[in-house]
């Protein structure tokens, strides 16, 4: 893959921070767009934007062929049986606690058991704390190894005969770690329990294939795979879905209302109430389309490569401790670390003034920064558009703020 060539067409690259050329090292909170989803959105707004499903006019009927054209796409981005399985929502938040107030809820009892990790996002982590207060079910968590990787013995051991449901991200936004998503979901199976994954960190980076993972619910957003904000996606085993109540009610999901009764349309609109979020699926689209042109396989080689080379410049600075997995084949494409005896969001602010964005913080994942023994962690992320320039400019960086607060301190 060209990497200058796909970099020229995110217009937002172009441009300097502080007196510097842009280095966009946040990629695991967002990713930029290419001029090519942008020009989606726009051309949506300008030529027929209209409200989908509803209209026989022609801007409602090209705004619903747009709209389910991007479903279909999203299908077989993720390698879904069928579209039935592909329901818009706002966001990976949304997509999980759809799950946790629809099928949680609905189908677990009190004394069942939910089991998570300690590495999970809050998103990943509160909608399954909430529910289970709600119907009396208890959270129970799969310890983490001493480098952050999860092992299948104790995954064997933490399923228990109560364990009912299982959430677990694919790819860990602090620490990095490639979960065996597939693996989990053949233990969960033989329990007879369900798998919920958390695929934010994941669809756009590595192959994902629902088929071959066999989850039976994925849950992932837009904004990170170089879509619009404000749209995300969950996939669910249609056997699943078409069990589960809606849990917003309203127009556009309905088949049939009555004074007191209603009854709701098949799949996947049941789920889908009020105007669908239409500029953004047709963006998520375009964004699908963008990354179909370079493949996963291309994309998971160029940011493991970078990676690579990132963990072996800042492993051999002194006062730096990165957290995660060292084995870059066993992580995604972002490096999360901390230098002695300068706090994050200090060395966040030296980066900027060099025209270098990362992300300090705990990155909603509190009880994960407890378990390393931090208050937060410096993080950079990385994408199909960054160079191994931008690895050197982050690592100098680095020095240059480890020898500002030096001098400062002396």
């Amino acid at each position: 893959m060209n990497v200058t060539e796909i970099k020229n067409q995110f217009p937002i690259l172009e441009q300097s921070i502080n007196g510097h050329p842009l280095v966009y090292l946040d990629n695991a909170a967002t990713s930029q767009k290419p001029k090519v989803v942008i020009d989606a959105l726009e051309t949506y707004y300008r030529s027929y934007n209209a409200n989908p499903h509803r209209g026989v006019h022609t801007l409602g009927m090209k705004a619903t062929d747009a709209y389910e054209e991007a479903r279909e796409k999203v299908k077989t981005f993720i390698h879904a049986k069928e579209v039935a399985e592909i329901i818009f929502t706002r966001g990976t938040t949304t997509s999980l606690n759809l799950v946790a107030q629809s099928y949680v809820r609905e189908f677990l009892h009190e004394d069942d058991e939910i089991l998570i990790t300690e590495m999970e996002h809050h998103s990943n982590l509160i909608p399954w704390q909430q529910v289970a207060k709600k119907i009396g079910a208890k959270l129970t968590y799969i310890p983490l190894s001493p480098d952050g990787t999860i092992d299948l013995e104790n995954v064997k051991k933490s399923i228990t005969a109560k364990t009912k449901f299982i959430s677990i991200t694919h790819v860990s936004n602090v620490l990095g770690t490639i979960n065996p998503i597939k693996e989990i979901a053949e233990l969960a199976h033989k329990q007879g329990a369900v798998l919920c994954v958390d695929a934010a960190q994941s669809v756009s980076h590595l192959p994902v294939d629902v088929q071959d993972l066999n989850c039976d619910f994925l849950a992932f957003s837009g904004h990170k795979m170089m879509g619009p904000t404000g749209i995300g996606v969950l996939y669910g085993k249609k056997e699943i879905l078409e069990k589960m109540p809606p849990v917003e009610y309203g127009g556009e999901m309905i088949d049939f209302v009555g004074l007191y009764e209603s009854t709701w349309k098949e799949l996947p609109w049941k789920f889908e109430g009020g105007t669908p979020i239409v500029a953004g699926a047709i963006g998520l689209g375009a964004a699908i389309d963008f990354l179909g042109q370079i493949g996963p396989e291309a994309i998971r080689l160029h940011e493991e490569k970078l990676t690579s080379v990132a963990l072996e410049q800042l492993s051999s600075i002194d006062g730096i401790s990165i957290y995660g997995p060292t084995n870059p084949k066993q992580r995604g494409g972002l490096i999360t670390f901390n230098v002695d005896h300068v706090h994050p969001h200090d060395l966040a602010t030296v980066l900027d003034s060099e025209g270098i964005a990362i992300r300090a913080g705990h990155h909603c994942c509190q009880p994960l920064m407890k378990w390393l023994q931090v208050s937060a962690t410096a993080r950079a992320s990385f994408s199909l558009y960054n160079t191994e320039e931008d690895v050197t400019s982050l690592v100098s960086g680095i020095k240059k703020a480890m020898a500002f607060f030096e001098d400062a301190f002396v």
